[in-house]
């Protein structure tokens, strides 16, 4: 499949409007195939986005946001990839990557730690690009302290910068946030 020319837009969830978040938030329940809930588009907001447009209108969205991640007693600024998603009909020609280098960028530019869940069908696509399997434990501050979240620790997978090194004997511990956590 030959890449169709697209545009790219990188802009903050405040930049867009009203019409445009609810065009996105319908893009994306498409795309999950009706499986992305009210938690889901939460946790999309509040960052930065990457919207790939054609002729067509949207064809592919990610975004950055932003995290805490406790590391041996560290708290890293961490950028956390959420609502990866191409547009049924336009999978598995290189939007994905597109959008992955777009918030790479972000990543470099603006954290310490890269992170994301993958699913088993987005795993291929971030191990294409240099993303590590967390080989560590996952936890999460909970209203009654940390939480192991052994289920996460499968399809965590992160990006550090040089001046973050992660050791994978002391776990991760993400901030905690409403549905899933991660």
């Amino acid at each position: 499949m030959t890449l169709r020319p697209h545009t790219a837009r990188v802009v903050s969830t405040g930049e867009l409007g009203l019409a445009a978040l609810g065009e996105l938030h319908a893009f994306l329940d498409a795309a999950f195939d009706g499986g992305f809930g009210d938690d889901d588009w939460a946790h999309a907001l509040g960052g930065t986005h990457v919207l790939l447009s054609d002729e067509r209108g949207l064809a592919a969205h990610g975004c950055v946001v932003p995290r805490e991640v406790e590391h041996r007693g560290r708290v890293l600024r961490t950028g956390y990839v959420e609502a990866v998603a191409v547009r049924p009909g336009s999978r598995r020609g290189g939007l994905g990557a597109l959008v992955m280098a777009e918030l790479e960028a972000v990543l470099d530019d603006r954290y310490e730690l890269g992170a994301l869940s993958a699913s088993d069908e987005g795993a291929h696509l971030y191990r294409s690009r240099g993303w590590q399997l967390w080989a560590g434990q996952v936890h999460a501050h909970g209203p009654e302290g940390p939480v192991r979240l052994s289920d996460e620790e499968d399809s965590t997978f992160v990006r550090p910068t040089p001046g973050a090194p992660l050791d994978p004997a002391h776990p991760l511990v993400f901030d905690w946030r409403e549905g899933d956590v991660l």
